[in-house]
């Protein structure tokens, strides 16, 4: 292993799983480990755990929030740092931004090997750190499982990381599709945002209404709602682009999508045009947006975006 890693960035599941994956292999080289979080440190803790060990011949120190690092314990760093012990592994874990910038830049110049956690955004990203995670646990998952988790989950990185724990413990061997999601974690991602979605893009108003106030009422984050019905929209864009000759087994790569997404999809499209599928895109953008804040009643947003798109189908 290298003598410095730098895990930068403010995402915190990112962070959480480089640091996982280093401390495995730490301890797999028999390294003693201490772990500091720079907040909590007083002068000589740090000088303390760089200290040669007596009783390994390879140590480790892991410092977690190192912007929150006390102006009296910098200098045990940078003394550190001018001098190593190639037998010695440091770990540094900074959230970015300035604080502590003057010593981020003084770990910077050694050339740490850098882990960089910046903030994921785009689903596909998403998608990627889902399938990491499962490959972590030494398990496979389906291009359908992996989707259905990040439209119900996306927003929230630690939550998908805790989900993905259980499913991959709880789920028997093989690879995980979306049957074993929906049983394992139906609280979260069926009976959530995909129930009340699939009744919505069938044009069962009743139906999704009485889906919507189910889910809200067993505590259901209404931003997990629209999720929900936006992956299920993208599912009816992606398919609406394809030969439906061809078979959905034959489309399933190539989308990204499992075979039953696409024959659901197939027979959800009978009920819709593309014009109504962009202007019930555009709706859910605006619901969303309106759930997270640009609105005094989400409830309401929800509501009038489930009548609005449910209400504009082709019988």
């Amino acid at each position: 292993m290298n003598s410095f890693y730098l895990i930068l960035g403010s995402e915190a599941a990112l962070a959480d799983r480089a640091l996982a994956k280093l401390s495995a292999e730490l301890k797999e080289e028999k390294c003693e480990i201490t772990n500091l979080f720079a907040g909590d440190v007083i002068v000589g803790d740090i000088a303390d755990a760089l200290a040669p060990s007596l009783f390994s011949e390879r140590r480790a120190m892991i410092i977690r929030d190192l912007q929150d690092l006390p102006e009296d314990s910098k200098d045990e760093i940078t003394r550190y740092l001018d001098s190593p012990d190639p037998s010695t592994t440091v770990v540094f874990v900074h959230k970015g931004g300035v604080k502590g910038k003057g010593l981020l830049d003084a770990i910077k110049k050694i050339k740490p090997e850098l882990i960089a956690c910046d903030p994921i955004k785009k689903e596909a990203e998403k998608e990627e750190f889902v399938r990491n995670l499962f490959l972590d646990l030494k398990r496979k998952a389906t291009p359908g499982a992996v989707s259905a988790l990040v439209g119900a989950l996306g927003n929230d990185l630690r939550e998908l990381q805790s989900a993905i724990g259980q499913i991959a413990a709880d789920a028997p061997a093989g690879t995980i599709d979306e049957v074993m999601i929906d049983k394992f974690h139906q609280g979260r991602v069926e009976t959530t945002g995909f129930d009340v979605a699939d009744a919505t893009l069938d044009g069962n108003l009743s139906g999704a209404l009485i889906a919507l106030r189910s889910a809200l009422e067993t505590g259901t984050d209404p931003v997990m709602i629209t999720s929900a019905i936006a992956s299920s929209l993208r599912s009816l864009a992606k398919v609406s682009g394809v030969n439906r000759s061809v078979k959905s087994f034959e489309l399933a790569g190539q989308l990204a999508m499992a075979p039953w997404q696409i024959d659901k999809a197939r027979r959800q499209l009978n009920r819709w045009s593309p014009a109504q599928i962009a202007d019930a895109v555009g709706a859910i953008a605006q619901a969303d947006a309106e759930v997270k804040g640009a609105a005094s009643d989400p409830i309401y947003a929800l509501e009038k975006a489930l009548t609005r798109i449910a209400s504009s189908q082709r019988a």
